[in-house]
């Protein structure tokens, strides 16, 4: 029985979904923005009012998601970004998206650096963009007194005592995707340089492998799947490309 899915050559939608494109783009090269670009961009702008001179915004995973979060919060706001990952090799992908400071979080988390670096105080607002493996508990740990912590990701647990979060006087904040309208906005940013996209382009067959990768955290920014056609397409922009530039 045929269902309808994102992971197929075809996907049925409605007018209401679909986004005019700037003639010079190809949907390929933007599609992260419709999923992992909303996602961030609609964190991020939630919390845009309580942003100012002097907050510290951890970014929590720079991963398909973080990425996105990092340059939107530049973008949008005057918030000293400080990224965490487990792994090394995406701190300094991180220094290149605009983050002010990156560390691996590897060993407790990331609490001894996001506090080191704020004297002890702790970061106002977290975004978490991974969800499991222990970091919403830890990112409270982070949070300074009447801090925000902005859950993305998911699939984890958070576990709080009452009398911590009346004491910590924390704010928890759930996010799900975002609107037309944010998905309008960011397309703007992108336009704009603001806000690019770090993505991998692999064949619809190679689904199965490509999630293998994700897992092993071998995909920098974001996958994307081309059906046959698209790809076809898109090898053929390509090539009319190189030929112009070797001109």
């Amino acid at each position: 029985m045929d269902t309808n899915g994102g992971m197929a050559e075809f996907l049925k939608t409605s007018a209401r979904a679909v986004i005019k494109l700037d003639p010079r783009l190809a949907p390929e090269d933007v599609a992260a923005l419709a999923d992992a670009g909303i996602t961030a961009y609609h964190a991020v702008k939630k919390l845009l009012p309580i942003i100012h001179p002097g907050t510290t915004a951890v970014v929590l995973g720079v991963g398909g998601l973080g990425h996105f979060g990092i340059q939107i919060l530049k973008a949008l706001s005057p918030a000293r970004v400080v990224a965490l990952d487990t792994r090394a090799e995406r701190l300094d992908f991180a220094r290149r998206l605009g983050a002010d400071e990156a560390f691996q979080s590897s060993q407790d988390g990331g609490v001894n650096a996001v506090r080191e670096v704020t004297d002890g105080q702790g970061a106002d607002i977290i975004f978490d963009f991974v969800g499991e493996h222990g970091t919403p508990d830890t990112s409270i740990k982070m949070l300074h007194r009447g801090g925000t912590y902005s859950q993305i990701g998911y699939g984890g647990n958070l576990s709080i005592e009452t009398v911590d979060l009346l004491l910590g006087e924390y704010t928890i904040v759930g996010n799900i995707v975002g609107s037309y309208n944010d998905l309008a906005e960011l397309m703007e940013l992108n336009r704009q340089g603001k806000v690019k996209i770090t993505a991998q382009q692999f064949p619809l067959e190679d689904a199965a492998d490509v999630l293998h990768e994700l897992d092993a955290g071998r995909v920098e920014g974001r996958a994307v799947l081309l059906p046959p056609g698209v790809r076809q397409a898109s090898t053929q922009r390509a090539t009319a490309g190189a030929g112009v530039g070797a001109g």
